[in-house]
């Protein structure tokens, strides 16, 4: 264990007696590790913002249950993040629904404006983000430490309670799936051109 990781060890330590300041150091730590995950799952600045906020109070609220793992609580959080994130999305489509419901009046030209531009803003971080909507809960956490955070595939099957072989098998599939979704087919049947979201996938760094 390296002297990070015993670092860490102790600063949870002294946070599970209460030690705002030692939580502090944590949160400062890895909020743009959990940012940069919340935004990939969430899909905008302002989502991801309120997802990182979620998993760090989620982890004050839960601290007794925590399970560290190497000695670090970020294995732990990024999960807490997507199941923050998997929530929000469902709230954030009961809201729209909500509002496609409602009548409409003319619009503005502000807010024409305001709505042709969240239209074409950040699509590329949108289809990934619905892509990772195809996947269950368990593959979703799986793609999420083995692809974006660089866990050995081993060491995320500790985390979500897997066996090495089945945590293989639901990443392969996982891939496929993800790759399906994005990049679908064109208007004649044939597959569309290759995004960067999939040459991620693929292991292209």
């Amino acid at each position: 264990m390296g002297n990070l990781e015993i670092d860490e060890d102790r600063l949870w330590s002294r946070s599970l007696s209460g030690d705002g300041d030692a939580f502090g150091v944590l949160y400062d730590r890895h909020r743009d590790r959990v940012f940069r995950h919340a935004y990939r799952l969430a899909g905008s600045h302002h989502d991801a913002e309120d997802v990182m906020a979620a998993a760090f109070l989620e982890l004050w609220r839960r601290r007794g249950k925590v399970r560290l793992v190497a000695g670090s609580i970020l294995p732990w959080l990024l999960v807490t993040t997507t199941n923050m994130a998997r929530n929000n999305g469902r709230a954030a489509l009961r809201y729209r629904k909500l509002l496609n419901a409602l009548p409409r009046t003319e619009g503005t030209p502000e807010a024409m404006e305001n709505e042709l531009f969240a239209s074409t803003q950040g699509t590329l971080d949108k289809d990934f983000a619905k892509a990772l909507g195809t996947l269950s809960a368990v593959d979703l956490h799986l793609v999420s430490l083995v692809v974006f955070e660089d866990y050995p595939l081993a060491a995320a099957a500790v985390v979500l309670n897997l066996t090495p072989g089945a945590a293989k098998t639901r990443m392969h599939r996982a891939k496929q799936r993800m790759k399906a979704a994005l990049t679908g087919t064109t208007s004649t049947g044939a597959p569309a051109a290759r995004s960067h979201a999939t040459s991620v996938l693929e292991g292209e760094r």
